[in-house]
Order: structure tokens, then C-alpha cells, then sequence
């Protein structure tokens, strides 16, 4: 019986995965793939956290098929090439693969596609990358949700979900010949920090399930308010495993679930989970209908909004040097660890869109080469939905103001201490404003503005006076322009 290549991608993982269960169901041999394709994403290639990140679960993914008796076979170049010229090697009579939403990787399955029919082979794509494929959830009228509370509410009234697989137990692997793992070259630029991110994190399937495992018995009860609070851990911290699919959603959805079913006080806080999760099958699906969206403004008047584009104020936002503590923490966090929390990547986008004007899009290619979690579609939706051009998006006037954020979810100052020993000495009333202390208190807790700590980059209050301005030019010139 001719073989099958299953083709990984954004599914580094084995259990849950239908198309590796349709193989051992048929009983064919599988040869496992991974082409590295630089080529098909161009502007969009992993970015050199997300390289470090899928290195590590490669090497992890390699080490399960090689305890089942199986190599993963390692290619670089195009993906429909290489797996042409792999299903040649091995006399493969199909490819199989699970669907992906990137728009480079809807033309990639097509090419596959193409190039497999050219070649007498099967091409199978299965689901498993989100819990609803994007022609499943439509509204009355037949097209896509755009704003967020009827998308979920329509998920939610769909039938249960499936229980996830386990990773088949009988698979007859197939070896061919591929390159080392070092070969592909994913770490040969790392970030400065990653060095001690192997201490931090656990790329993998198996690093997945024992996070999964953690966030249940630590983080779920008191989810709902400790996932604002950065300086609590509060936050699952699955978002990397999720897309590299080394943990599926559907596992998730289960996962959260059975552990609720006995404790009625989880109900609150595993709904407002399973909506992050949510947010995310709705980031895709708007990348489904709207390819566009990591370029351009989802909404058509935001293409007359005056940026004003500076490379300096830019690179300030970048070296956290903006004079605001809780800003500054934030991407002190994301240098060091390739995570940042959520309310403060709110807060972080809020300010280089609304109190800079600078693009959103310069925000947006940063956070893809700098997030370990780095994923086209939460990305792109998210940074849209803070500078208010994306669907279902935030008021443009609602401008976070960032010391106030920072006195209301790290009232403590825990977070900003931890990601800033500078202004460690100082006592809370001070901390998110230092730039407004007393010189003696300045003086007393070792701090010298402009010198150990910036001053602010802008004042808030003309920051967002400019930014209310903006938006009433762009309303005005997109109003001539129509």
C-alpha cells in the first residue's frame, strides 16, 4: 500500500490530529514532513522569537515520532516542491495536511493542491487548527460576523464539540531521507534573551499539556479578575502552544470543561476564558474573509488617518524609554521573556497609536518579531481593534490613559517593579508618575529623570487632545473623499 506524507505546519503535535487518524485507520504508511517555506509568507516569515520557539518544538515533535519508530523527515524550500519531489521519493500516492487561514498558506494548498493533481497524488486537508471552520459560522444574511458578541453567541449555539483524539498508537512510519534539525538555521539569530527562555518556557506537546495543566489548577479559579492584573499570574500563557498546535483548541475547549463540571463557582471565570478563546477563532475568521487585514485598515476611512510617522519616537516606544512606567514594563517584559500581558499590550498599543500616531502596522510587524505567540491573525485583529480601525474595534476616543491604567491593575506597582528596578524605591502614589514626584522623593528613591528614567515622551492630556484631532481630520477627509 502506497504511503501517505503528512505534511506538518502550525500542528506540531500527534494526538488530535484527523488526518494522522485517517492514515492508521487506513492502514497506510506515513511519512511526517516539515518544510521549512520562507518563500510562501515573504513579509510574513517567523520572526526570530517565533523561530526560536519552533525550533524547540520541532526537536520536541522529532523526539515523539522517534519514540514510535518514526524520523521526521526536515526540508527547506517551497512546500509544494519539496513535497512533490518527497512523494516521488517514497512513492506516496497522497499528501495530507490540516487547513490553515494565513492567506500565503491558502495559496500554498493550492499549489500543493495543484502540483499534487499534476502528479496522480491525492491532497487532503483536514480541520483541527480552530473549533469552527470559517463557512460554518455565517450570520442570517449569509456572511461573516463582524463584531464579536453574536460571532461567540453563534459558536456557542453550535453542536458540542467532538472529543479531542488521542495520538494514534499503531502508526506504520515511513523513512525518508531530510536535513538536521540545525540545518534549518532557526536559531542562529536568537533574540538577546533567549538564552534563559528555556527556564521559562516549554515548547512542545508535551510542555503543552503540563501547561494546560498548571493554568487549570492555578490560574482558572479567579481568572476572571486576575487575568487584568500583571503583576499576578493569571494568564494561561498557552497562546505559543496554541499556534504552533501543539495543543489543539479542541483539546482546550475539553480540558476546561471537564474541570469545570464539578465546581459551579468556575462557571464565571471558564466562560471568560473560553471567550479569549473565542477571540481567537474570531481573529481568524475575519482573516478568512478579510485577507487583508494584516495591511490594511479593516475599516476603509482609516485609510485617510493622518500617521505621523517618526523613526525616533518609534524606536523609544521600542527601547521602552516612553516615560511611562507601566508602558515601559511592558516592553521591558517582552524584550526579556517574549511574553506580554495582555492589559498591558493593550495599554502598549494604545499608546503608540493614540498618544505617538504612529501606524498601527509599525506596532503590529514589531510584536510579530518580537512575540514568542506571534500569529497572524490575533495580531493583526488586535492591534486594529486598539488604533479603532479594525471590526467590532474599540471608539477611537477611548484612549487608555497609562498611569491611570497602571494605578487601577497594578495598584501595588508589583509589575512595573519587577520590569523596572529603577523606580523600585519609589512608593505607589508616585510610581506610574514619576515624572509628577517631589524632588525629594525623586532624590530618595534613587531616581534622576532623564538620566535613570525618561521623562515623558508626550503629556497625556495634549497627546490625546492631538489624537481626537486627528480622528476628526480623518472623519472629514474620509467624508470628501465618499
Amino acid at each position: 500500500m502506497r504511503p501517505v506524507i503528512y505534511w506538518f505546519r502550525q500542528d506540531l503535535r500527534l494526538a488530535d490530529l484527523p488526518g494522522l487518524v485517517e492514515a492508521e485507520s487506513a492502514g497506510v504508511p506515513v511519512v511526517p514532513a516539515y518544510v521549512l517555506d520562507d518563500e510562501a509568507p515573504g513579509e510574513w516569515a517567523p520572526g526570530p522569537a517565533s523561530r526560536w520557539w519552533l525550533h524547540h518544538s520541532l526537536k520536541s515533535l522529532a523526539e515523539s515520532i522517534r519514540q514510535r519508530g518514526g524520523n521526521l523527515t526536515l526540508r527547506v524550500g517551497s512546500a509544494a516542491e519539496q513535497l512533490i519531489k518527497l512523494a516521488a521519493e517514497t512513492d506516496a500516492g497522497a499528501i495530507y495536511c490540516s487547513r490553515a487561514f494565513e492567506p500565503w498558506a491558502v495559496q500554498q494548498e493550492r499549489d500543493v493542491q495543484r502540483r499534487a493533481e499534476r502528479a496522480g497524488l491525492a491532497f487532503k486537508r483536514f480541520t483541527g487548527t480552530l473549533l469552527f471552520e470559517p463557512e460554518q459560522i455565517r450570520t442570517r444574511s449569509g456572511s461573516f460576523y463582524q463584531t464579536f458578541t453574536p460571532f461567540w453567541k453563534a459558536c456557542c449555539q453550535q453542536p458540542e464539540q467532538p472529543p479531542p483524539q488521542p495520538a494514534p498508537p499503531h502508526i506504520c512510519w515511513r523513512p525518508a531521507s531530510g536535513l538536521a534539525l540545525d540545518d534549518l538555521r532557526l536559531s542562529a539569530k536568537p533574540p538577546p534573551s533567549a538564552a534563559h527562555w528555556r527556564s521559562l518556557w516549554q515548547p512542545g506537546e508535551a510542555g503543552a499539556a503540563a501547561a494546560v495543566r498548571h493554568f487549570l489548577n492555578n490560574g482558572l479559579y479567579g481568572y476572571l479578575q486576575g487575568r487584568e492584573l500583571p503583576g499576578h499570574a493569571g494568564t494561561s500563557h498557552l497562546s505559543p502552544h496554541l499556534h504552533f498546535g501543539e495543543l489543539s483548541p479542541r483539546q482546550l475547549w475539553q480540558a476546561i470543561k471537564i474541570h469545570c463540571l464539578e465546581d459551579a463557582c468556575l462557571a464565571v471565570h471558564r466562560d471568560r476564558f473560553l471567550a479569549q478563546l473565542g477571540w481567537r477563532e474570531f481573529s481568524h475568521h475575519l482573516l478568512h474573509h478579510f485577507p487583508a487585514l494584516p495591511n490594511a485598515p479593516f475599516r476603509d476611512a482609516y485609510r485617510h488617518f493622518p500617521w505621523t510617522e517618526n523613526a525616533a519616537t518609534l524606536a523609544a516606544w521600542r527601547g521602552g524609554r516612553t516615560g511611562y512606567p507601566l508602558v515601559d514594563a511592558g516592553i521591558r517584559e517582552l524584550h526579556q521573556t517574549g511574553h506580554m500581558h495582555n492589559r498591558v499590550r493593550m495599554v502598549t498599543a494604545s499608546f503608540l497609536t493614540k498618544h505617538l500616531l504612529q501606524p498601527w502596522q509599525a506596532g503590529e510587524r514589531w510584536f510579530w518579531d518580537t512575540l514568542l505567540d506571534a500569529d497572524l491573525a490575533n495580531n493583526a485583529a488586535s492591534w486594529q481593534w486598539v488604533a479603532g480601525s479594525g471590526a467590532d474595534a474599540a471608539p477611537y476616543f477611548r484612549i487608555f490613559n497609562p498611569a491611570l491604567q497602571g494605578q487601577r491593575f497594578d495598584p501595588e506597582g508589583n509589575y512595573v517593579r519587577r520590569w523596572l528596578p529603577e523606580l523600585r524605591a519609589l512608593p505607589n502614589r508616585h510610581l506610574q508618575t514619576p515624572a509628577e514626584a517631589p524632588e525629594t522623593v525623586l532624590k530618595a528613591a534613587g531616581v534622576r529623570l532623564g538620566a535613570t528614567y525618561p521623562r515623558p515622551m508626550v503629556d497625556h492630556r495634549q497627546a490625546r487632545s492631538a489624537a481626537l484631532a486627528a480622528y476628526r481630520e480623518m472623519r472629514d477627509a474620509a467624508r470628501l473623499a465618499g
